[in-house]
């Protein structure tokens, strides 16, 4: 009866310490405008991600037009690892906010649509201010609130390592590619391009 009563004792108080030494009640963490808390005092700052939100999105790119690929030749596919600690997706700098990656120009065309806002512009809460749970999916499909987004096909690589059901993002308006947004990931501090399917 005594081995009972104290198994018990550790089932019940597991949480709270789970709770004391960082962790997140689940119920806090499902809802969709809950940033995950940030790092003790003790640990380092990341470089990238880490929780880190910037404050805005990306600025838009004045320079010269993105050469067309040349047709049978393999897709050049960029690293953008800038530092040898960071992803070669593309990211945002803690310190700075500096969307590394985003340099390409109104005219690339891995980022054309022939029919931009084909399913009407997104009309959810974007921006630094509101952060989105992912619900499920795939890369080419994931619900964020009820409202679905595909990446695009050309960053498909960029999110491997993202966590479909249940990695925070935020949404930021593409400055430079018409029917585009951006969408960061929390944990990673990296960010894809993805495409607004609809409610």
């Amino acid at each position: 009866m005594k081995t009972l009563i104290r198994s018990l004792c550790v089932v019940a108080l597991a949480p709270a310490v789970a709770f004391a030494q960082g962790g997140t009640p689940q119920h806090e963490a499902s809802h969709p405008t809950a940033a995950r808390p940030p790092a003790g005092h003790g640990a380092p700052r990341p470089e990238v991600g880490g929780g880190h939100i910037p404050s805005r999105g990306p600025a838009p790119v004045h320079n010269a037009p993105h050469p067309q690929p040349v047709q049978n030749a393999p897709a050049a596919h960029p690293t953008y690892r800038d530092h040898p600690t960071h992803p070669e997706a593309p990211h945002v700098h803690v310190t700075n906010n500096v969307w590394v990656g985003h340099s390409s120009g109104r005219n690339d065309v891995h980022y054309h649509l022939d029919h931009p806002w084909a399913h009407g512009h997104f009309t959810g809460p974007i921006g630094a201010q509101h952060v989105w749970r992912l619900h499920g999916g795939v890369r080419d499909r994931f619900d964020v609130g009820g409202f679905f987004f595909a990446v695009s096909p050309y960053d498909y690589d960029y999110a491997n390592d993202w966590l479909w059901d249940n990695d925070d993002i935020v949404i930021y308006d593409d400055p430079d590619h018409d029917g585009w947004y951006l969408a960061y990931n929390v944990r990673l501090g990296t960010y894809v391009h993805v495409e607004y399917l609809g409610e």
